[in-house]
């Protein structure tokens, strides 16, 4: 890429979207396409929305969201549905403040981050355009230069609302640049951006004896009082306190709660009124999105004191809690490691996973619905099929808790852990036992769990070592098999020709002798108890089976035991339960002949190419699935 030929390509782009024009230009350009008068709550939205919405299930998928955010898809949803969408409606919700509640390293940041970088790539483009007053210090609405008493009429005329009124510099230069003639006013198009605080701005708290609410609302230029005269003159003020600036765009408040109170109370007539008081003006009109976050210790603590009443009934709480999905939780990790200077250490598949069965385990709540353990509840929140279970379940036991996943492990210390371990060891390749053990050492130095949850978490380590040995031997279980594929090909044919007999009353014939025979029920119990079927569902699965035969031979298309996922599960550990000795032989035996060794290679060189497996890690899962069989 030619580096400095696209920073030319983007300043030229800049300079396409440039756009300076009179008042009575910008509304005819409203005449047009009245979506730049729309308010920054409405303008967030449609920014979400343009990104697309997906469905799975019953819920809609924003997919601004997917690309950073995992696993919050029901937070998101109710995030965007029950705030930004009212919002956008003018309904009253948009005089609330916003406030994400949830635990520490849950995404909160990530969101707010994710919406102030989506809003500013949103007005570059033409659904997204934004105007204001040229030379305004709040980049201020241009339709607040209508009288009030002409608005209905306008309002009417272009289909556009009018709420607010000109800022005192506006005011200003409106009567001494312009002698009032507001078609003369100069608009010019704003493309938001945080670093030139343009329509974004951030507050956060700092020591309350030296932090000054001027940092809200701005303040008095006292080297220009001599020469304007007056502290009530606009022009001796600086409007560039954070609310000034987040005009049109957005207003974060980092760890609101933390917040002397007396920056809070600016918020009160903010988000009731759509004005604050700065100064000697009268009250300053401002149309921000106000979004905060805190965890929940600091938002129990806010409620728990009567003096925040006020402040308490213009929010809208949304919790955001931990992720309680174990793939999406992968996703995280990979996600953080890959921003990390660590990207290129390997990372056995399958690692990640186990620490985040540990984490999702540590976030997950008993359920009082019979039969189901944690385990259970993991794999059916993961999307796993547990037999006996239904959808409805899942949704009865998302219900069952709204505090679920609001504790627990938090990602941050499992990266921080995999980091603490890569440095030391100065590993090349780090595997699931790797990872738990770093996670088990790291319990000690956790400063905010008690005894108890260490003994509960050290359970959990060992449950995840437990569900971490199931998947090795079944990397194994694969990859031996596809060495005996023609006999995972028999036993298959084998299979469905007794349960073609056994569904139509039939007998089978003995290849050998030509004796015909009764279904061999044994062989078909043998092979369907290793996916979990039941004696009452043997029936219903071997004619869903045949079913499926049927389909494939009308289309034209051939059957066989990969195009039936579970079966597939199911012939694969039946063989594997057969080949058990001349795995565990091969995988254990310090000195292999020349056969042993081909199968050594061929398994090895099969996870490296097929599974994501590097040299070291394949060896690795090899001697450790051996030791398994072993034991």
């Amino acid at each position: 890429m030619d580096i400095f030929k696209r920073i030319s390509e983007y300043r030229a782009e800049s300079d396409k979207l440039a756009w300076t024009g009179t008042f009575k230009e910008y509304i005819q350009l409203l005449g047009n396409n009245p979506l730049p008068a729309m308010t920054a709550h409405a303008r967030v939205y449609e920014m979400i929305k343009s990104y697309g919405v997906g469905e799975k299930g019953n819920q809609h998928q924003y997919k601004f969201f997917e690309q950073d955010i995992f696993g919050l898809d029901r937070a998101i949803e109710k995030l965007v549905e029950e705030y930004f969408h009212s919002a956008a409606r003018r309904l009253d919700v948009r005089k609330r403040i916003l406030l994400l509640m949830g635990p520490v390293s849950g995404g909160k940041s990530t969101i707010v981050t994710l919406l102030k970088r989506g809003l500013e790539r949103f007005t570059w483009t033409k659904e997204g355009a934004l105007y204001g007053i040229k030379g305004c210090p709040m980049h201020e609405e241009p339709l607040h230069l209508i009288p009030l008493e002409l608005r209905p009429e306008v309002e009417q005329t272009l289909g556009v609302r009018i709420e607010g009124n000109l800022c005192p510099s506006c005011q200003m230069r409106l009567r001494t640049e312009y002698e009032g003639n507001i078609e003369n006013v100069m608009v010019e198009r704003v493309l938001i951006s945080e670093d030139d605080r343009i329509g974004i701005g951030t507050f956060s708290p700092s020591d309350p004896k030296s932090q000054d609410i001027a940092d809200l609302t701005g303040s008095i230029d006292f080297s220009t009082i001599t020469e304007f005269g007056s502290e009530s003159d606009p022009r001796a003020y600086r409007f560039d306190g954070e609310l000034n600036k987040a005009n049109r765009g957005i207003m974060e408040f980092q760890e609101m709660l933390k917040c002397d109170e007396k920056f809070l109370w600016n918020l009160l007539s903010l988000t009731q009124e759509g004005n604050f008081k700065a100064g000697r003006f009268a009250l300053i009109s401002a149309d921000e999105l106000i979004i905060a976050h805190t965890n929940e210790t600091e938002y129990k603590s806010f409620i728990a004191n009567k003096k925040n009443e006020a402040l308490q009934s213009r929010m809208i709480v949304m919790p955001i809690p931990y992720n309680l999905k174990v793939s999406d939780e992968e996703k995280i990790y990979f996600k953080l490691i890959g921003q990390s200077d660590m990207s290129h250490i390997h990372i056995a598949p399958h690692s990640l996973r186990a620490a985040a069965i540990f984490s999702i385990l540590t976030r997950l709540k008993e359920t009082k619905k019979q039969g189901v353990d944690l385990l259970k509840k993991m794999r059916m929140y993961d999307g796993e099929t547990v037999e006996g279970f239904k959808d409805a379940d899942i949704k009865e036991m998302q219900n069952e808790f709204t505090e679920e996943g609001m504790s627990g492990i938090d990602p941050r210390y499992i990266i921080n852990r995999i980091s603490s371990a890569l440095i030391r060891q100065d590993l090349q390749c780090m595997n699931a036992l790797d990872i738990l053990r770093a996670l088990k050492d790291g319990l000690d130095q956790h400063p905010s769990i008690t005894k108890e949850e260490r003994e509960r978490y050290l359970n959990f380590i060992s449950v995840a070592r437990k569900e971490y040995d199931e998947i090795a031997k079944k990397e194994i279980q694969k990859a031996f098999v596809y060495s005996f594929e023609e006999s995972a090909r028999t036993l298959f044919d084998n299979y469905l020709d007794n349960i073609e007999a056994f569904c139509n009353w039939g007998k089978i014939k003995d290849p050998l002798t030509g004796e015909e025979m009764d279904p061999d029920e044994r062989l078909m119990r043998s092979i369907e108890e290793q996916i979990g079927v039941s004696e009452n569902a043997k029936k219903a699965f071997r004619e869903e089976i045949l079913i499926r035969i049927s389909s494939y031979s009308r289309k034209g298309k051939r059957f066989d035991y990969s195009s039936h996922d579970r079966l597939r599960e199911a012939i694969e550990k039946k063989l594997f339960t057969d080949l058990k000795d001349i795995v565990k032989i091969t995988t254990s035996t310090k000195t292999p002949d020349e056969r042993q060794l081909k199968r050594i290679n061929d398994v090895t060189k099969r996870l490296i190419d097929e599974h994501d497996y590097c040299p070291v890690c394949a060896n690795e899962l090899l001697r450790y699935v051996g030791s398994l069989l072993n034991r």
